[in-house]
């Protein structure tokens, strides 16, 4: 069982920058995929970046060129760094490990933009 904690979310104004992390209780190896994704109040969960054991990352275009995911692999850390933040980013962000048949998810960070 891997555990995942989000942290880094808040409140910052339009414009700004912030840095969320994910943090797993357990060694990440073999061939996985961590992912970023947001839900917003009344929308789906959607997908905003992702990255690959073997380093491939994905953006969504809701945050593409405004977000850069990234790991720490000493640390078993992911990070989503997010800058140019809008209102319609506001939304609760999880973090997300798949390997194999194993998909486990965060708790959630509130990110809310707002002047």
């Amino acid at each position: 069982q891997v555990q995942l904690v989000e942290s880094g979310g808040g409140l910052v104004q339009p414009g700004g920058s912030l840095r969320l992390s994910c943090a797993a209780s357990s060694i990440i190896v073999g061939i996985y995929v961590m992912g970023w994704y947001r839900q917003a109040p009344g929308k789906q969960r959607e997908l905003v970046a992702s990255i690959t054991s073997g380093g491939t990352t994905n953006y969504a275009d809701s945050l593409k060129g405004r977000s850069t995911i990234s790991r720490d692999n000493a640390k078993n850390t992911v990070y989503l760094q997010m800058n140019s933040l809008k209102p319609e980013d506001t939304a609760v962000y999880y973090c997300n490990y798949i390997m194999g048949r194993n998909n486990y998810w965060g708790r959630g960070t509130q990110v809310t933009v707002s002047s």
